[in-house]
Parts: structure tokens; C-alpha cells; sequence
């Protein structure tokens, strides 16, 4: 896509990714409307984007791709010429105590959103994209050797991971079906700034902060692949404008950390920045059971985005994390807020329709 003034709906604009993501375009698109469709659930927080709500060139809409109707009303009313869908259930162990809700959103929800822009873009696909942001997950496990590249075939886990695949096939479908312009980016683990504190990263930098057990599955040797939250955004941006129609391309942070190393790291960053005698939060190491379904490894071959799109990081992870540190430490009432559940209450009322 051309740097003309565009309209462009990016879908969970208010979770962690997503919010990254309006943020890059938000800023450096004057010119384009960016219109930021989120349903607000618990893992939606709008306090994310307060540094850019009042930008002329952004747009907040409360909705839920689940309803089809909604959607195209939102699709008719704004008429985009893209899309960037990271709407979605994301946390395995919610997936795993109700895999339904991961159908509806995942799947339902971004066929809802094809069937949307396959009707207003009908005849116009010239300049349109439909960028759908994966997940590394949907290629399954890896041995202690290998990389997962654009053509590793599918084989889902957990109930997360088979919807996310399910969605990347009807993103595929309707591209070769419909010549629908699409791309599809599949990443591997993001950290940063306004992650939800359910996550590693920031469960473990909150659990620290209050001197509560960093639980770890089984004997923490799970390995994964981290990429910083801001290179993902530069990624999707890159990808958005001058990826190839019909391709996917896999976005890495180029490095693997085993889950209790990762986990020693954070440890070793927090005392330092606390000021605390090194090897005290490790003390609040806790091994538990391992959750079902757990893949052993995932690690991304992004050759592809590199050399097509001269892609790469910004950062390494050591300090990436201590940015994320420095960040969570800078915003105690963030985090205060979102482990409470204040950040709900927080807009409700602006946004209760």
C-alpha cells in the first residue's frame, strides 16, 4: 500500500499488540484515519492509548467482531481501505477452560470481519489490504533443533492454537477463493510495555514487586522465542505496506530463552533495579504442575520478513526486558489498576453502548 491518506480499522487497537500498533500508525501517518474497533474485554484497556485519544487522526469504536452486523455497520459507516485484525483470545490456559470462546472470537470473528471487507472492497481491491495478525503456536512444537519457517505445516496444541490456525486457513481461503488481498504475520512471543499481567513477563514483574511465588511449569526447560512489542509493531507496519498479497511472513525477536533462565533474568534485572542483594527474587521461584498440552519449544525462522522487507529488531532481549522493567516500575497505578480491575470501570461509562 501507497503512504496516500487511508482509512484503516485495526481490531483490539486497545490490547497489548494492538495498542503498539495504533500508537505506530496513529503517529506516524498523519494523513490516516485509524479507526481502533475493540469490545473492550478484560484484556482491552483504553488507559494503553491516552497519549494519543485525542489525535485528530484516531477514532475509537466500541464493538465485538462476533457481531456480524455490527461489523459491517462499522465496515459501511467508515468504508476502510485496510484492515489489521489482532482482535483475539490469546491466553492458553483461558483457552483451555473454555475453548467455545476462543471459536467464536478467533474463528467467527475474523470470518466476520473477511465477509465485511470482501463486500465493501467488492471490485475495488486495488489498494485495499486485510493484514491478520497469528501466532507462532499454530505450527505446533519443536525438538531441541529446528526453526519454524513460513512453510511449516500446521499442528495446533491447545484449543488457542487450533482456533488461531482455523482463522489463518479462512484468511488463506478467502484470499484464494475470492482474491481477497491478504497477508498473514505469525509471531512468536511478544513482551513490553502494558502487557497484561497474566502473562510471564508481567506476572513475574508483578509477583516480584510483591514478594509472591514466580510459578513456573514443570522444570521450566519450555523454551520460546521473545519479541519485543515495539519491533512487532515496525513489523505489522512494514508488512501492512509493502508485504506481498497472498504471503505470510513469520516475525521473531532472533532469540530463545528457556522459561526458568528468562525467568533468573528478571530476577537478576528486579534486584538490580530495586536495589535489593542479588538472588532474592530467585528465593520466590515455585515449580508447578505443567499445563496440558504444553509445547515443549517454539522458535521462528523470520529469514523471509528480513531479507524482503529488511526487517530486524531494535533491541536484544536483555535490553528489551529492562526497558519492560523500567517501564512497569514507571507505571505502579497501571498495573495496580489492571490487576484490580479498575481499568474497567475506567471508561465504562463513556463506552456503554
Amino acid at each position: 500500500m501507497n503512504n496516500m491518506s487511508k482509512t484503516i480499522i485495526i481490531t483490539g487497537g486497545a490490547g497489548f499488540i494492538g495498542s503498539h500498533v495504533v500508537r505506530e500508525f496513529v503517529n506516524k501517518y498523519p494523513d490516516y484515519h485509524i479507526i481502533n474497533l475493540d469490545a473492550l474485554t478484560y484484556a482491552g484497556n483504553l488507559e494503553n492509548l491516552k497519549d494519543i485519544e485525542n489525535k485528530p487522526n484516531y477514532t475509537f469504536v466500541k464493538a465485538d467482531i462476533r457481531d456480524a452486523e455490527r461489523v459491517n455497520v462499522i465496515f459501511d459507516t467508515y468504508k476502510p481501505d485496510g484492515v489489521i485484525h489482532l482482535a483475539a483470545e490469546s491466553h492458553v490456559d483461558r483457552s483451555i477452560a473454555d475453548p467455545t470462546a476462543f471459536v467464536m472470537t478467533n474463528v467467527v470473528g475474523t470470518v466476520n470481519l473477511l465477509n465485511a471487507a470482501r463486500r465493501v472492497w467488492e471490485g475495488h481491491y486495488e489498494g485495499k489490504k486485510f493484514h491478520h495478525v497469528s501466532t507462532d503456536e499454530v505450527y505446533g512444537t519443536l525438538g531441541a533443533e529446528g526453526l519454524f519457517t513460513e512453510e511449516t505445516a500446521y499442528d495446533p496444541h491447545s484449543p488457542y492454537s487450533a482456533s488461531k490456525a482455523s482463522s489463518d486457513h479462512f484468511v488463506r481461503a478467502y484470499h484464494d477463493t475470492y482474491g481477497l488481498p491478504t497477508v498473514i504475520t505469525n509471531c512468536s512471543n511478544n513482551y513490553g510495555p502494558n502487557h497484561f499481567p497474566e502473562k510471564l513477563i508481567p506476572l513475574c514483574i508483578n509477583n516480584i514487586l510483591n514478594s509472591r511465588p514466580l510459578p513456573i511449569y514443570g522444570d521450566g526447560s519450555n523454551t520460546r522465542d521473545w519479541l519485543f512489542v515495539i519491533d512487532h509493531a515496525r513489523a505489522i507496519d512494514l508488512v501492512f505496506h509493502h508485504g506481498k498479497v497472498g504471503e505470510s511472513y513469520n516475525v521473531g525477536g532472533f532469540n530463545e530463552w528457556k522459561n526458568i533462565d528468562l525467568v533468573r533474568e528478571i530476577c537478576r534485572q528486579m534486584d538490580e533495579k530495586l536495589g535489593r542483594p542479588q538472588g532474592t527474587a530467585e528465593q520466590l521461584i515455585t515449580f508447578v504442575k505443567d499445563r496440558p498440552g504444553h509445547d515443549l519449544r517454539y522458535a521462528i525462522d523470520a529469514t523471509k520478513i528480513n531479507k524482503e522487507l529488511g526487517y530486524k529488531p531494535s533491541v536484544t532481549f536483555e535490553q528489551g526486558l529492562s526497558i519492560t522493567i523500567d517501564w512497569f516500575l514507571n507505571n505502579k497505578e497501571w498495573l495496580e489498576n489492571v490487576t484490580s480491575g479498575e481499568y474497567q470501570k475506567y471508561y465504562e461509562n463513556q463506552y456503554n453502548k
